[in-house]
């Protein structure tokens, strides 16, 4: 459903009549509205691999990690979400068969979730769809996309992101 006009344009309008931070405002509510946008359509091109974009990074991960497996802990620090979270999902993947849990071997405390060739497989057709569908920013062409990129770097880093 396409409106005629831009809600958030008309909302910075509005609260310009009311407040200051019109420009932090307006860029703050365009970014949550894409954020929305872009996670509902990976969602849905991850969804006929049996995915959401979280349990699709944590799967990344795994394969980028030499061994093909992480300590629970770790995996929440790269992926910067809370150990609940990384719980939950690694307790999805292991319930779909694309990995598996097992006790650390040299620290009796951890869990390692390790990737099964099965996840490897859903990795790789669910990458391509990604890439096939421009990760939905096709919308921006390469240089945009890197000055996004170049624009967010100091938000994040003033947050402490890395």
């Amino acid at each position: 459903m396409s409106l005629p006009f831009d809600p958030i344009d008309e909302a910075a309008r509005q609260w310009g009549n009311h407040w200051d931070g019109v420009p932090a405002m307006h860029a703050v509510t365009s970014l949550m509205r894409v954020q929305q946008l872009v996670i509902g359509r990976l969602d849905a091109l991850l969804r006929p691999h049996g995915l959401t974009f979280a349990r699709y990074e944590a799967l990344v991960l795994l394969v980028f990690s030499s061994r093909g497996s992480l300590p629970l802990g770790k995996m929440g620090e790269r992926l910067q979400v809370h150990p609940t979270s990384v719980t939950s999902i690694v307790r999805r993947l292991e319930s779909a068969g694309l990995v598996t849990r097992r006790p650390h071997p040299e620290d009796g405390r951890a869990v390692l979730a390790e990737i099964t060739e099965a996840g490897r497989a859903v990795v790789e057709a669910a990458t391509k769809d990604l890439i096939g569908a421009d990760f939905a920013l096709g919308a921006l062409s390469d240089d945009q996309l890197a000055t996004l990129s170049e624009l967010l770097t100091p938000v994040r880093h003033a947050a402490g992101d890395f």
